[in-house]
């Protein structure tokens, strides 16, 4: 069984051409056509190259190319041989480590998304809703009530008098007022000193 430098050399000897005739006409150096005859792989460029070099050179001899490329393919060393290599897919596995970096990565999320929340409401003013009374809402008597919610952490002051809140915030208080009212203000003041404050319009109803 012929290998692939008999083949190329027996080819060329029959043309009676040297080295260096084949090395003119295909322009592969002459040391690389003997190495090819001799199938020292050691002394040649990358299996592509070579593929090519005896491509070039079946055309020239006169040799069946896809023949010719059999045969290397049986000769060149496997552990040389490297045509399109396959990339190995990486198998994703859930490892300890992982789990512990994720835990923490998700504790510190955790920490700093508080922080950041009590920083925002440290700095905002408070919330405050209030129900009663609405906007002109007419009143009969010398008194209005006033009720409404706010954080439960925040002061309430009604037209400059203090109003106590429950747990969740909530207040209701009866304001006395004169024939002359025209308006109720309602302030609420967080921890850090912001103030929120609504003023409500009345209408007193006199008799």
């Amino acid at each position: 069984m012929r290998t692939i430098g008999q083949i190329v050399k027996n080819a060329r000897t029959g043309k009676r051409l040297s080295l260096k005739d084949l090395e003119g006409k295909t322009k592969i150096k002459a040391a690389f056509v003997q190495s090819i005859e001799k199938e020292n792989w050691q002394d040649l460029p990358p299996f592509p190259t070579v593929l090519g070099f005896v491509k070039s050179l079946s055309g020239e001899l006169g040799i069946d190319e896809k023949m010719a490329v059999a045969v290397l393919k049986r000769d060149y060393p496997l552990k040389n041989l490297n045509i399109n290599p396959k990339e190995t897919k990486k198998v994703f596995t859930w490892s300890p480590k992982l789990t512990f970096t994720v835990g923490v990565g998700a504790i510190v999320l955790a920490v700093l998304g508080y922080l950041a929340f009590q920083y925002i409401r440290f700095v905002s003013p408070p919330t405050l809703v209030i129900e009663s009374p609405v906007e002109g809402q007419v009143i009969n008597g010398n008194s209005v009530l006033v009720f409404g919610q706010t954080d439960p952490d925040a002061k309430v002051i009604v037209d400059n008098e203090p109003v106590l809140t429950d747990e969740d915030g909530k207040f209701s208080v009866n304001i006395d007022i004169t024939p002359t009212t025209k308006e109720i203000s309602i302030e609420a003041t967080s921890r850090s000193g912001k103030e929120r404050i609504i003023n409500r319009t009345i209408n007193i109803q006199s008799d």
